[in-house]
């Protein structure tokens, strides 16, 4: 698994925890800053995953 996946499942799980936490305060900047991190960690996600269709497509098949 690429690091990348790892690291953008991260920023988004950080960004829907800062997003809740911009709700409950009232904090309209949390709340978007949160919206940001978990886009983020979404496209950084995706782009370990192609990173890995890649690597995997690269792999010779042993049969």
């Amino acid at each position: 698994m690429d690091k990348d996946r790892v690291e953008g499942a991260a920023k988004t799980a950080g960004g829907k925890f800062k997003e809740a936490a911009g709700k409950m305060l009232g904090d309209q900047k949390m709340v978007v800053e949160g919206q940001a991190m978990k886009t983020e960690g979404k496209i950084q996600n995706a782009i370990g995953g192609v990173k890995d269709a890649v690597r995997d497509a690269q792999k010779p098949n042993k049969h």
